[in-house]
């Protein structure tokens, strides 16, 4: 596949998927985290935040390799 036919798709699916867990995020925080003590909310918007990283690393790394021309 050529390369920028994948950044096209990477970005798309990227752009879908930050969708879907920002709404995600925002039903758990909304639900359970509200009430929570001040240190389990500070730890838990903390993790919010930054997991949905975790799941993209491997179609970034998709999208930067292949063939190097």
């Amino acid at each position: 596949m050529p390369r920028r036919l994948r950044t096209l798709v990477g970005t798309i699916t990227i752009l879908v998927f930050v969708a879907v867990y920002a709404l995600v995020a925002i039903a758990i925080a909304d639900s359970r985290i509200v009430n929570a003590p001040k240190l389990v909310q500070t730890i838990a918007y903390f993790l919010l935040g930054t997991i949905w990283i975790l799941p993209l690393m491997p179609l970034i790394r998709w999208m930067e390799g292949g063939s190097r021309s």
